[in-house]
């Protein structure tokens, strides 16, 4: 597979950028709080320059402090803050990346836990994701803030950065001003698109006349908002041209706002490249290059959206979140070395949400680059891991590139435990991408994974194992339910084995993320499915984004929900629910999904007769799969 259009060098405002892979702006929360730099941070972004990323635009970097969205993001708004970030561009110009700050004021989109102070906006009008009522800037506080975006901009070129791209998307203060759904000012920054404009156009023309001219000026800007009042691609179109007349080098075409966040940040259940259209709108109306993004996690569908015209960069944030090493693998024909983002959300964004740095459940080195280096042992051990669910292949990748002699036992016919099931349900299926991907390290690291072989005390006894890692999983809970033993009684997860194949008409019990999406995947398979929850909401345990396009899938297939019930008994033919919902359901199959318990017997009757035992992931206690992950990546470096 040849990707010459992905890897074919372009030239933005006279510097040359090497191919065409962007690493998107994200907030990693890595910085001090006083936004200056950590070797953390220089680190992260590092590792992107050295897998070989043509351009890497950072994080917002406020402009001034009442301007910051999260806590321990990065800021360029006075002079002390430039020293540390001279060392983090110098870093990244060793592997001939360009960087570039994005730049930024969050406006309403934050609250004054994190600025000490309400923060501003055009109108009165709270940011649904915020507590606050914003305060309504003057046109005196307008101008001092198209101001230090200049002065931001001027403290980046002294840092060594190659130029500044202005966040004018997400709903952040300038997208605020330039937008009805948010701005609603009756003088010359409101009303008609040229004052909404005004904002924008001043900070760009502040930015130019503090900056040389070779220094690049790129403009991040949501296509569509998709919010109700909010601009089009219409009025996108209409606005770049003079966006390109004020002065920038480059358009970053994204979506939505804070109450779209899912356009903003997209999860699995958005189609790749899904607003590469937008960009090829934008790419109609201006000589500039355009940037596209959203959901874009394979370096194929990049280079074919470059081929088909429809942007000129492609940028991958989340991917490089996921594997830094991407572009390089690429280039080198490493294509199943590559670690695919699955667009969970559960590391990244549920952790920034939370307040607390990122993360990625499938690369648990994200982060730690400044502290991680290779291990190699000096007393390698026979290693025998017991499950290859996630947990325990990634103990035995770490364990083999540690130096130890390892062997992976699993008793199924597949690897992936139960992570594989979590991939059947409408919009999961690229978890299997990273089942692959653990399977083909084995495959490069020469680790032997035998399946359909159960581990039993007199195996263990014959192998003689130094370390034995018990990754043996977890079993479905049994309710204690009057029926539930009854042959047309199922568990979720023998439904998402393909063991058994439910009736037309299911009654699903349980509603936590599992059992929600196995009502969704059955009710995709045009059959009956109403799916019974003793709280009062359901898929509480999925992340933000995920769990709203989850719902609304489900809404769509048809799926009937008794939120604040339970099921009193299971009899032949339906169930009788109390609660909310009184009566009975007809039912043809039932599913159990209440939750799963550990399996650890072996591992505990190995540890009686004097077994070096280690015990991750769900053998160890129940969780999610990117827990069971990181587990298996830190035994096995410490062995």
């Amino acid at each position: 597979m040849k990707l010459n259009n992905l890897f074919s060098p372009i030239t933005i405002n006279g510097k040359e950028v090497k191919n065409r892979c962007v690493v998107s702006p994200m907030v990693v929360d890595y910085c001090n709080k006083d936004s200056t730099a950590t070797e953390r941070f220089i680190a992260y972004h590092e590792a992107k320059a050295k897998g070989g990323f043509g351009m890497i635009i950072t994080e917002d970097f406020a402009i001034q402090q009442n301007g910051k969205g999260f806590a321990y993001e990065a800021g360029l708004w006075n002079d002390e803050q430039i020293p540390g970030f001279a060392e983090f561009t110098r870093r990244i110009h060793r592997y001939d990346a360009l960087i570039i700050a994005q730049i930024y004021h969050c406006g309403r989109q934050t609250n004054s836990g994190v600025t000490g102070e309400a923060p501003w906006g055009p109108s009165a009008i709270p940011c649904p994701f915020s507590p606050d009522m914003p305060h309504v800037m003057t046109v005196e506080e307008i101008k001092e803030t198209v101001s230090n975006f200049g002065d931001c901009a001027r403290r980046a070129e002294q840092a060594g950065f190659d130029g500044v791209e202005i966040h004018g998307g997400h709903g952040y203060l300038l997208a605020q001003f330039m937008s009805p759904y948010s701005n609603k000012r009756t003088d010359e920054y409101g009303g008609n698109l040229a004052n909404r404009m005004r904002a924008a156009i001043e900070s760009i023309r502040d930015i130019r006349s503090k900056v040389g001219r070779d220094f690049i000026v790129g403009y991040r800007i949501s296509g569509d908002e998709f919010v109700t009042g909010g601009r089009t691609i219409e009025d996108t179109k209409a606005i770049v041209p003079y966006l390109e007349e004020a002065g920038i080098d480059y358009v970053h075409v994204t979506a939505g706002v804070y109450r779209s966040f899912g356009a903003c940040i997209p999860s699995m259940y958005t189609r790749h490249g899904w607003i590469a259209d937008l960009a090829a709108e934008v790419k109609k109306v201006t000589k500039l290059p355009v940037i596209t993004v959203g959901r874009i996690n394979d370096v194929a569908v990049a280079d074919a959206i470059i081929k088909s015209g429809k942007a000129d960069l492609v940028a991958m944030g989340r991917q490089s979140l996921c594997d830094p090493d991407t572009p390089n693998k690429a280039m080198e024909g490493r294509y199943d070395e590559i670690r695919c983002c699955i667009g969970c959300h559960h590391g990244c964004i549920g952790n920034l949400l939370q307040d607390k740095a990122v993360k990625c459940i499938l690369n648990p080195m994200l982060g730690r680059e400044y502290e991680l280096k290779p291990v190699r042992s000096a007393a390698p051990k026979d290693v025998m891991v017991i499950g290859a669910g996630p947990g325990g292949l990634s103990a035995a990748i770490s364990a083999a590139e540690s130096g130890h002699r390892v062997t992976v036992y699993e008793k199924g016919s597949q690897p992936g435990g139960q992570f594989r099931l979590g991939a059947v349900p409408p919009g999961k299926g690229e978890i299997v991408n990273y089942i692959n991907w653990q399977r083909n390290e084995l495959k490069r690291l020469g680790v032997p994974l035998y399946t359909e072989t159960e581990v039993t005390e007199e195996l263990v006894a014959e192998k003689k194992p130094d370390v034995i890692i018990a990754a043996t999983g977890a079993e479905a809970v049994i309710p204690k339910i009057p029926g539930a033993d009854a042959p047309n009684v199922v568990t979720a997860q023998d439904v998402l084995d393909g063991k058994t194949n439910p009736g037309a008409r299911v009654v699903v019990i349980g509603g936590g993320c599992v059992g929600t999406e196995t009502a969704n995947h059955l009710a995709l398979g045009l059959k009956t499915v109403t799916l019974v929850e003793m709280l009062d909401d359901i898929a509480l345990d999925e992340a933000l984004v995920p769990r709203e396009a989850l719902i609304e899938d489900i809404r769509r297939h048809g799926v009937t929900v008794c939120t604040g019930t339970t099921v009193q008994e299971i009899f032949p033919g339906g169930v009788r629910l109390t609660g909310k919902f009184e009566g009975e359901i007809p039912a043809d199959t039932v599913v159990l999904s209440v939750g799963s318990r550990s399996k650890n017997e072996l591992a505990k009757k190995l540890e009686a007769r004097g077994y070096d035992v280690r015990i991750i992931g769900d053998a160890a206690g129940v969780g999610l799969a990117g827990e069971a992950i990181a587990q298996g990546f830190e035994l096995g470096r410490g062995l």
